[in-house]
């Protein structure tokens, strides 16, 4: 199969190495040179603008856009859609809302995707978790894409209609929050509770067998490890908070109600008056650990 790739950078160079990597061939585009090249140096066919990527794409034209949510989606779709019809398929990989994605797929002339991801960069050896809503024929058509870019078959499924699938990452994100923040809390009673303790230990044997193991679990083991039990200059301050925002949004719309999710999202917030919350540091260097976002430090 035949992919063109829009959006390079760190989730879009995943997408590209594990499809190429699938035995299909990709075509690839981003505003950056260096991000084409780099992509071209792992064997994808590099284009230079967006006409270039759909002059080399066959007649059914699969386009896969890892570019940030929000403005950036609609002005790539702006530029695409004279030159898609219905046989054609478009799928959305980053985190958009799903109320746009529908909005997107209604206007879209081809087939629309809207694909929740999630791994973050370590999906670049295990594959992500995709998470699809659209169309069955066009979801069943990239199926192959899907198993090499997900951890296999197992790693990707349709969702429902439009938007279900950006709906159901939304609501993956807020889970996310809730567990960042009870590992948090029960690590920082833990920290200044009554005994010195290693912490990288007490990760290490809590994933070890204990019912609360996780890979989330994992990712405190090595902050710890690598910044020791009192987060060396880990700030207090977690940044992230738009899905975490919709999902409480939608909670109160349907009237089911989200305290640990809310709470967790109050937490984020709070960690901008820098109050040195021990909970929020873990939060913050855990977000390294799964996403390689910078980790903001104290002075």
């Amino acid at each position: 199969m035949q992919l063109g790739v829009i959006g390079l950078g760190r989730m879009g160079q995943i997408v590209v190495d594990r499809t190429l990597a699938a035995g299909h061939d990709v075509v690839a585009f981003d505003l950056d040179e260096e991000a084409v090249a780099t992509a071209a140096d792992a064997g994808a066919t590099p284009a230079d603008s967006i006409d270039d990527l759909l002059e080399r794409l066959g007649a059914d034209k699969r386009i896969w856009l890892m570019v940030p949510a929000g403005e950036a989606v609609d002005v790539t779709l702006e530029e695409l859609e004279p030159h898609l019809d219905g046989d054609d398929i478009v799928v959305d990989g980053g985190n958009s809302y799903f109320e746009d994605s529908v909005r997107r797929a209604e206007s879209c002339p081809a087939a629309y995707l809207d694909c929740g991801t999630s791994g973050g960069p370590a999906g670049a050896e295990l594959g992500f978790s995709l998470m699809v809503g659209g169309p069955q024929w066009a979801y069943d058509e990239l199926e192959p894409v899907f198993d090499a870019v997900a951890t296999g078959p197992d790693g990707h499924g349709r969702m429902g209609p439009a938007g279900s699938g950006h709906y159901v990452k939304m609501i993956h994100n807020g889970v996310e929050y809730a567990l960042m923040q009870a590992y948090g809390e029960g690590f920082e009673l833990l920290h200044e509770g009554r005994y010195d303790l290693d912490l990288e230990s007490v990760a290490s044997v809590w994933n070890n067998g204990a019912v609360i193991r996780s890979w989330l679990l994992e990712l405190c083991e090595e902050a710890f490890r690598e910044e020791g039990s009192d987060l060396g200059t880990v700030a207090d301050r977690v940044e992230g908070g738009s899905t975490g925002t919709w999902t409480v949004q939608e909670g109160l719309e349907q009237e089911v109600p989200l305290p640990l999710i809310y709470t967790a999202l109050s937490e984020r917030f709070g960690s901008r008056a820098d109050d040195g919350r021990f909970s929020r540091r873990l939060a913050n260097r855990l977000r390294y650990g799964f996403g390689r976002h910078e980790v903001p430090r104290r002075e």
